[in-house]
């Protein structure tokens, strides 16, 4: 077992994203092991990038920040080998292909196993053109995170058949931000997933509240929250460790009890 997967194997998980260098790579160091012990499973970080197609307004204004405040992807690298010196919590990279390509596959994905980076996310990778980073995330024991939405429908049993770590299942369509409502009919595609191969499913993309958690918890092995823990970083800035340490420990409480 992978330690992606190992972050679901005490009970539901709680996977918060946060944006590497939001506001600056220093507050970035002291969120993750902080994330950790408020009861963070798994942390997601996001790369910065100039053209996040997923992302919806909140997380494009926290790239903007973190690429305004001198973030790279060789930064961000580094702060990864300090984090690591403080906490072993699974880590993933979310990221895009261009800046990935634009650094060198190899090089990436290689420096990702140097500074014990567990799994990586890409968005805007098909599932068909996942061969472009499969074989480096195995030379390398990667986990290459397969994502499932509502359109993925004849296809989830494909994807899942293949997916490692854990499946990334997409509650809603359009890009990352708070929802009032989720409406898709998320039972049934983590039911696909677990009829075809026994692995993990969270779901992310909209989740923001204890409530909207504690409903998705009892679907899915996990639940991913990215925007409204930006909106946090947006709202208090350098004072951002505590009140997003507070909101992880409460969504984790959540989550907790259900079986």
């Amino acid at each position: 077992m992978s330690r992606t997967s190992k972050a679901f194997s005490k009970g539901k998980a709680f996977i918060p994203f946060i944006t590497a260098g939001d506001p600056d790579l220093a507050i970035t160091e002291q969120l993750i092991p902080a994330m950790a012990e408020a009861g963070a499973d798994l942390i997601e970080i996001g790369i910065p990038f100039s053209d996040p197609v997923a992302e919806g307004i909140v997380i494009q204004e926290a790239d903007m920040r973190a690429l305004s405040a001198g973030t790279t992807t060789d930064k961000i690298f580094e702060s990864v080998r300090r984090i690591r010196q403080k906490t072993d919590v699974p880590l993933a990279f979310m990221t895009y292909l261009n800046p990935v390509f634009v650094y060198g596959s190899e090089r990436f994905v290689k420096n990702m196993a140097e500074c014990s980076i567990d799994a990586l996310i890409v968005p805007d990778m098909p599932f068909e053109e996942k061969g472009e980073l499969l074989p480096l995330c195995r030379k390398y024991g990667i986990d290459l995170i397969s994502l499932i939405a509502p359109t993925s429908k004849e296809r989830i049993r494909t994807i899942a058949s293949e997916a490692e770590g854990f499946v990334y299942c997409v509650s809603s369509m359009g890009v990352t931000g708070v929802r009032k409502e989720i409406n898709t009919n998320l039972e049934e595609m983590v039911t696909l997933v677990k009829e075809t191969k026994n692995i993990p499913c969270a779901i992310g993309f909209g989740i923001s509240t204890p409530e909207q958690a504690r409903e998705m918890s009892q679907v899915a092995d996990g639940v991913i929250v990215g925007s409204a823990i930006v909106k946090l970083a947006a709202r208090y800035g350098t004072g951002c460790v505590e009140p997003i340490c507070s909101y992880v420990k409460e969504m984790k409480e959540a989550i907790t009890d259900i079986t």
